[in-house]
This record gives C-alpha cells, structure tokens and sequence, in this order.
C-alpha cells in the first residue's frame, strides 16, 4: 500500500512544479523568440523603409507598406503604430510606444531616432538611410561573433565523440596486430 502511494505523492509533487514553472518558461522562450525574430529582420525592413521614403512616399505611407510587404512580428508593430497613428495617436507617442513595447536594443535606437528626427526637422530619408547601414553593420558583426563561437562549441563532441571512434578505428587494426604478435608468438 505504501509503496504505490509515495511514487503517486512524487507524481502529483513533480506535476505540480512542471504545471507552476512551465507556463513562465515557455512565455520567457516566446518572448525571446519573438525578440530575436524583430532584430532579424529589422536591417531588412529599414532597407525597404528607406527605398520606400527615398521614391517618395510619405513616412506613414512607407510604414504601411513595410507592413504589407513583410511577415512576422515586426511587421505587426509597424501595422500596430499605423493603428495607433489612425486612431488619433501621435507619431512621435506611436513611435514611443513601439520601443516601449519591444526589448530589442537596435529597435529602441530607431525609435529614438526617428522621434529626434520629427522633433529637429530632419529630413527623413537621411535619418532612414545611416539607421539602415548601422543595423546590416550590426547584423555582420552578429554573425561573425557566432562564427567565432563555433570552434569552441564543436571542440567538446570533437573530443569526447569523434577521436575515440578515429583512435579505435586507427589504432585497432595494430593492436589486434601486436597482441596476435605478443600472445600468439610465444
């Protein structure tokens, strides 16, 4: 009787912990998901911002059409700040709430100055263009980072997986070999 009773208390204690941490954990990894799935695809957006405001339409018009022409999170902020803007929200409080909303460094640094921008009366198109070369700078500087990771992260299934099998496959046939030669000739 008491030893189908405790691994049933062990159950229902184990359940309970996964059913009160699994919630957060999977939020936490959405959360990052999504953030690392905006900063992805943001150099590409302020690509198509940029040629959108330099062949003549209007900020909003140019967000609107980045909303269009992309997918995933990013374009639906930019479609959530044209939302805002239609619903009597300014551009500079709609902008602010986008980096508001997101935790993404490179997002908030667009955000900030794009706002300074409307602020001071820059033009735009100039403001869009350095933002666009400073996130594909970022970008490539990201991957060569994660690059330069890779032969730390492979060094230990190298070791630990790979050259054991190559020693046992080099070294095998010769010590079949010695032992024949040590045992068998005596």
């Amino acid at each position: 009787m008491i030893g189908g009773f405790l691994p049933s208390i062990a159950a229902a204690v184990g359940l309970a912990l996964l059913g009160f941490y699994a919630p957060n954990l999977a939020l936490y990894q959405a959360a990052y998901n999504r953030s690392d799935q905006i900063q992805k695809d943001l150099p590409d957006a302020l690509d198509l911002l940029t040629i959108s405001v330099e062949a003549g339409l209007a900020f909003d018009a140019a967000v609107s059409q980045v909303a269009r022409n992309t997918s995933g999170p990013l374009a639906d902020e930019f479609f959530r700040v044209l939302q805002e803007m239609q619903i009597g929200m300014g551009r500079t409080e709609a902008m602010r709430a986008l980096g508001d909303r997101t935790d993404v460094e490179e997002l908030q640094g667009f955000v900030t100055a794009m706002v300074q921008a409307d602020a001071f009366g820059i033009p735009i198109a100039n403001v869009l263009r350095v933002q666009a070369k400073e996130m594909r700078i970022k970008r490539s500087q990201r991957a060569e980072e994660q690059a330069q990771k890779v032969p730390v992260k492979i060094l230990f299934p190298l070791i630990f997986c790979i050259l054991p099998t190559l020693f046992i496959v080099v070294l095998g046939p010769a010590a079949i070999n010695i032992y024949d030669a040590i045992i068998v000739g005596q």
